[in-house]
């Protein structure tokens, strides 16, 4: 609450210059956890309907207990479904890409905000991605 309260008095009142301030300062918090480990997360899968197109992705973060949130999962789901219809080659290129579910983001800002929003590092461990 400090943290909104303080962003809204240096902006005089702007909520949307408050929002922006708010957060690049949750993007850096998120850099400077960068370097620690991240060993738990999930693996998530979808396979497309026709079952011609299949996605897996490992989604890591620092503890169990973030694994098991459901936004954490939703997320983990949605980067397959990223990973089934942009097929990047590898993470950088996923990462590079404009989140098919928010073409306004791009998936590694979305990672970098949820970062932000646990507290935790989180990244995309390993992808892969299967077409008949």
């Amino acid at each position: 609450m400090m943290e909104i309260k303080t962003a809204l008095e240096e902006t005089g009142g702007d909520e949307s210059a408050a929002r922006q301030i708010l957060k690049k300062r949750g993007f850096d918090k998120a850099n400077k956890r960068a370097g620690r480990e991240t060993k738990q997360g999930l693996v998530a899968t979808y396979t497309h309907t026709n079952g011609k197109i299949g996605a897996m992705v490992e989604l890591r973060c620092e503890t169990d207990f973030v694994a098991r949130n459901d936004e954490f999962k939703t997320t983990a789901f949605n980067l397959c479904l990223q990973v089934a219809a942009m097929a990047p080659r590898d993470v950088k290129e996923l990462e590079a890409q404009e989140f098919i579910k928010d073409p306004s983001q791009k998936v590694g800002d979305l990672i970098k905000s949820l970062a932000a929003k646990f507290g935790e590092n989180i990244r995309i461990g390993r992808m892969e991605r299967c077409e008949i």
